[in-house]
């Protein structure tokens, strides 16, 4: 495994982050009864960032997180997120905030989490989350329940935003760096690399596009990102290469990421995932990838508030903003 500091933060972490997500069934059912030995395989691989949420399953994957964690608990690096409780359930208020992280303190069974991120914020308020949510979590971090602060988002410009403006420790972005896109450089990249922000990847197989497996009917992603997704999963397998690893792969190649979140529902997820440390694609093989996904490259769908969207893909933020919130 290798290693990145997070940021500003001090915490080193694991270039390849568990996603726990499967953990709340959010894409099928996870077995219960296998959650140690995924954790304890994670953990023999040398994974020791674990980034969970309330929303995953209604607090039942942080319970399960908490529970599997617990003989590891003082050698990981633990997020957990707040602000969105369901599908269509947000509370960025400050009140709910601090309600929802001790919440989460007693599912996760710890007295403090490693990192306390606002969840989604493209579904919130922008200047609720700036003006009061983003207080409230640093409230929280002064009261010691959390140790760094962060959010997180569909939309990359969008944040890129909100972190020039209000002071955070990370930002995660999912779904827009990747096999199918690289558009978190144009506007996030930039701005978190300039402001000693650590910088999350989540969703290297593109929201399991890139896992080979069936989606689920909530799944944003259009029809022609599907197909694409296919393709390339039905190539890479033909070729003798794991489409998952292959995803990983990619992924850790951007030089200014600090981790990269995959959810992992089983060991042999993990073992994909960590063959990526030791990948050489074959260049023919990428060059085919690359090919089957020139047409749908950089697609992005609806997500969050329509107002939130990034305006013609990104949403340029200006040096005199970054200056000034460094200085803040």
């Amino acid at each position: 495994m290798r290693y990145r500091t997070l940021g500003s933060t001090g915490l080193s972490v694991s270039v390849i982050g568990f996603g726990a997500s499967p953990l709340g069934n959010v894409f099928s059912p996870v077995p219960q009864a296998d959650d140690g030995a995924l954790i304890g395989r994670a953990v023999d691989a040398g994974v020791n960032f674990f980034d969970v949420s309330p929303y995953y399953g209604a607090g039942l994957a942080e319970e399960r997180l908490g529970a599997a964690l617990a003989p590891y608990r003082k050698n990981v690096v633990l997020a957990t997120k707040c602000g969105r409780n369901g599908a269509d359930s947000f509370d960025f208020s400050a009140k709910g905030i601090t309600a929802s992280l001790e919440a989460s303190l007693r599912r996760l069974k710890t007295d403090t989490v490693d990192l306390i991120q606002a969840h989604d914020i493209e579904f919130g308020n922008i200047d609720q989350v700036i003006h009061e949510t983003i207080p409230a979590l640093l409230a929280l971090k002064q009261q010691g329940k959390a140790r760094t602060v962060g959010i997180t988002g569909y939309w990359p410009g969008l944040l890129a935003r909100v972190a020039s403006e209000a002071p955070a420790d990370t930002v995660l972005n999912y779904c827009h760096w990747n096999l199918f896109s690289d558009d978190m450089d144009a506007a996030l990249t930039p701005v978190a690399e300039r402001m000693g922000i650590g910088l999350i990847n989540a969703s290297p197989l593109h929201m399991g596009i890139l896992g080979g497996v069936t989606l689920p009917e909530w799944h944003p992603a259009p029809p022609e990102v599907r197909k694409a997704g296919a393709e390339v999963v039905a190539f890479c397998r033909s070729s003798g290469v794991g489409p998952a690893t292959l995803s990983m792969w990619a992924c850790l190649q951007h030089p200014s990421v600090a981790s990269t979140l995959m959810g992992f529902a089983s060991v042999e997820q993990v073992d994909a995932a960590c063959a990526a440390l030791d990948l050489e694609p074959d260049a023919q093989v990428l060059q085919t990838v690359r090919r089957l996904v020139a047409p749908i490259h950089n697609t992005s769908w609806p997500q969050g508030r329509p107002e939130n969207e990034d305006t013609n893909r990104m949403t340029a933020v200006s040096e005199e903003d970054v200056i000034k919130v460094t200085k803040a």
